[in-house]
């Protein structure tokens, strides 16, 4: 595969677009959210109108710094301490977030670590911490808002659905990783838990999706884009030719949480710049 000659790997390669008022008046918690894509999406909700609580596990400055931005924008936030894996550190989140905001109108369950090990020498803890926060996180904080959506139904004025959750995927519910299982395998049970769940509550008109990103640069993989010669040997993976950034998903998280996209259920939004295309067959395999 050819490419043209790759950006340094420092710039950002994502065009920028002015923001619209899309989420205007609703209330929003992004999990995860002081660094990489959780960073992202929190800052975009809060320029698109959302009120924004901002949940990270570690790093008070950094959660701080985004709260900053977001009210910078005109939204109001704040920054919520909390496990995602805990039952009651979540739930303690979500009575303080309908404490502060009256209510929750966008869940995105963004939070995620890996634990990369070969499979035979795989730990009990890095299996249960990857399944833990990227799987139950997603699903204890779905239960939440899903109780409160249901509590309070409807408000025209504010959206035409109920709720809407976010489920932050990969590519990797759809591609296999080597050395990697415990991360895939929790991104493959969001899926299906995903899927399940848009099924379920479509009917109270609450709307379910995921976003599936593919090589995006955060602080989880600079490894990955921090040098010319890994920065070229991922654009292998990816026919668009750059990486992606945190806006490129944070765009997508907008409209998923928007009215925009008030007849997609159930969907995971693959944003890879075709990594789930297999590039390695573009020239028969």
């Amino acid at each position: 595969m050819t490419t043209s000659e790759p950006t340094t790997p420092t710039e950002s390669t994502a065009p920028a677009l002015a923001p619209q008022k899309l989420l205007a008046g609703q209330k929003a918690l992004v999990t995860g959210a002081n660094s990489g894509i959780g960073r992202g999406v929190a800052i975009a909700l809060g320029q698109a109108g959302a009120d924004v609580v901002v949940n990270y596990v570690d790093g008070d400055d950094s959660a701080s710094a985004v709260v900053d931005e977001i009210r910078r924008s005109g939204a109001n936030a704040f920054a919520y301490k909390a496990d995602v894996s805990s039952e009651d550190q979540v739930a303690g989140m979500f009575k303080s977030m309908i404490q502060q905001f009256g209510t929750i109108d966008i869940l995105v369950a963004n939070a995620g670590l890996q634990r990369d090990s070969a499979f035979h020498q795989m730990t009990m803890a890095q299996w249960n911490m990857v399944l833990g926060v990227n799987l139950t996180g997603q699903f204890l904080c779905a239960r939440e808002a899903i109780r409160e959506f249901l509590r309070r139904g409807i408000v025209p004025s504010v959206s035409c659905a109920a709720g809407k959750i976010i489920c932050m995927s990969s590519v990797h519910q759809q591609i296999p990783w080597g050395g990697h299982a415990n991360y895939a395998t929790s991104k493959g049970g969001i899926k299906l838990m995903m899927e399940s769940l848009a099924q379920e509550v479509a009917p109270k008109r609450i709307r379910v999706n995921a976003i599936g990103p593919g090589a995006i640069r955060t602080p989880i993989n600079t490894s990955a884009w921090n040098t010319p010669e890994a920065y070229n040997q991922l654009m292998t993976l990816i026919p668009y030719g750059r990486i992606g950034e945190p806006e490129d998903i944070a765009r997508a998280a907008v409209w998923l949480a928007s009215d925009h996209s008030d007849y997609v259920v159930g969907t995971t939004l693959f944003v890879d710049g075709g990594m789930t295309l297999y590039p390695g067959f573009a020239t028969g395999g």
